[in-house]
């Protein structure tokens, strides 16, 4: 059984100062163009899971059984913010699981990490959601993430954009540097192999960051200071050197609908969601 006892609990607040060098770098392993990213000026905008990682990772995990922790997947992620992060930002992050809920293949848990400044004025709120395949409890207790389903008929209108990029070969281990995220299933092709993948996968959150840059180029004019919110459902993996494109739908009021699917088609992220500021 989950250790429900601990929803809505805190962690002790964590210190993280933010340097030009670690966000460059995070711009530049995720093949960011947008040059207030790689010129130090703001951090990208899926940067802020990286001060918030262990936090994160360590609430959730804290409330799970020891037999199923192997069994996570990164189900979805929901980033809504105030305002970018700066290099010279001293931020302190805190975590809290919010809902344990059972499902037919598994357990949903939802937690909620808080990015806030010396002003203590919050920067970034995100919603993890962990799925725990093969997982039961009995009951739910707490809340869900807020909901960025796409709405149903939008992808049968025509997408108002629709944006190539590319993985390259070595996209994984530039990432895991990056972010400090080095799960062999993204580095160790034999590890990656007997759990049951095609090899070595590239990191749920490097496509995000991929989508993105895409959306801030192509409806922001290459302002990232506007996004307000990303959101996306992390369907299938992509593959080092694979081709991706993403498709746009316009909800209206600065707001888009996207999916990300690889050269065969595949899904690798679905129910995307971007907001702007006017």
């Amino acid at each position: 059984m989950f250790t429900t006892n601990r929803v809505g609990l805190w962690s002790d607040p964590a210190e993280f100062r933010v340097s030009a060098d670690r966000t460059v770098a995070y711009a530049e392993a995720t093949n960011d163009p947008i040059a207030a990213h790689l010129d130090g000026t703001l951090a990208p905008p899926v940067f802020a899971v990286v001060p918030g990682f262990s936090a994160m990772a360590g609430q959730t995990l804290a409330l799970v059984p020891e037999e199923v922790a192997g069994k996570i997947l990164h189900g979805q992620h929901d980033i809504h913010i105030r305002r970018p992060i700066v290099p010279g930002d001293v931020l302190t992050t805190r975590a809290q699981v919010v809902g344990v809920h059972s499902r037919r293949s598994g357990v949903v848990v939802t937690t909620v990490v808080e990015t806030r400044d010396e002003a203590a004025d919050l920067v970034n709120e995100q919603y993890f959601t962990a799925f725990f395949r093969e997982a039961e409890h009995e009951g739910d207790v707490g809340r869900t993430a807020p909901v960025h389903r796409t709405p149903e008929g939008v992808q049968d209108l025509d997408a108002v954009a629709t944006i190539v990029q590319k993985f390259d070969d070595d996209q994984t281990f530039r990432y895991a540097k990056a972010s400090g995220d080095t799960m062999p299933i993204h580095l160790d092709e034999d590890f990656a192999r007997r759990v049951g993948l095609p090899g070595i996968i590239v990191h749920g959150l490097c496509t995000m960051a991929f989508a993105s840059h895409a959306l801030i180029r192509s409806f922001a004019a290459d302002d990232p200071s506007r996004l307000r919110r990303l959101a996306v459902r992390f369907s299938a993996p992509g593959r080092p050197g694979q081709e991706i494109s993403t498709s746009v739908w316009s909800l209206g009021a600065d707001r888009y609908a996207f999916t990300t699917v690889n050269g065969e088609g595949a899904r690798l992220l679905t129910d995307g969601r971007a907001e702007f500021a006017a």
